[in-house]
């Protein structure tokens, strides 16, 4: 549980999860962690536009050691290359097609998430902390679908699935999926759904590790 046994999913695991979930010809957002992981799995055939908030529609995989161009990187500030017909355009443009409604998915990390599909990541509201929401606070609320994926538990065990956020709120009810390294969980309106439990995950053991009650 802190980090010197595999438990679940890794990292890679649980990116090719969401992956596998992507529909054909979606235009996708991912954000900085382990939702970048998410690009280096998605099965051949299948065709996803990824956009990046600071201008660029079409990115392409992690360009090889020594091929980087400096002139093109991603939200995270890290080296990409650009697909055949990609467009590049201004960020005020780029903020323009996530509030207009025009991307299908975003693929965020968290802090916290609770029963209702509340979203906190950003912050921790400590002093010293992250002073701004950033372009997490646009993906949430113009994105037509949020999909989490984190650690199911914080390095100290503590909920990430909680009953009610204590951090600073992303966005209200604006959670759809949750993937971590124990379980994929759909948010509904009866509450946290599990819709299917990592190798040698039991019910109970996610339980355990959920602040809410979930639905099996």
């Amino acid at each position: 549980m802190n980090g010197k046994l595999q438990i679940g999913w890794n990292r890679n695991e649980m990116a090719q999860k969401v992956a596998q979930d992507l529909p054909d010809g979606s235009y996708v957002n991912l954000g900085i962690g382990i939702p970048e992981l998410v690009a280096d799995h998605v099965p051949e055939g299948i065709e996803i536009i990824y956009h990046t908030e600071n201008g660029l529609l079409g990115m392409g995989p992690v360009p090889e050691k020594g091929q980087e161009d400096i002139e093109l990187i991603n939200a995270g500030k890290k080296y990409i290359t650009a697909i055949t017909g990609a467009s590049y355009f201004h960020h005020a443009d780029s903020f323009t097609m996530i509030r207009g409604g025009h991307l299908d998915i975003s693929v965020l990390g968290a802090l916290q998430i609770s029963k209702e599909g509340n979203l906190a990541n950003w912050s921790t509201g400590k002093p010293g902390a992250i002073p701004a929401v950033g372009g997490a606070m646009d993906l949430v609320a113009g994105v037509k679908n949020v999909w989490v994926i984190t650690q199911h538990v914080t390095k100290d065990d503590h909920f990430k699935l909680v009953n009610d956020c204590t951090f600073p709120l992303t966005g209200k009810g604006i959670v759809d999926r949750i993937y971590t390294n124990l379980a994929m969980i759909n948010v509904t309106e009866k509450g946290l759904q599990v819709r299917e439990l990592a190798p040698g995950i039991s019910f109970d053991y996610l339980q355990k590790r959920t602040e809410p009650t979930l639905i099996q």
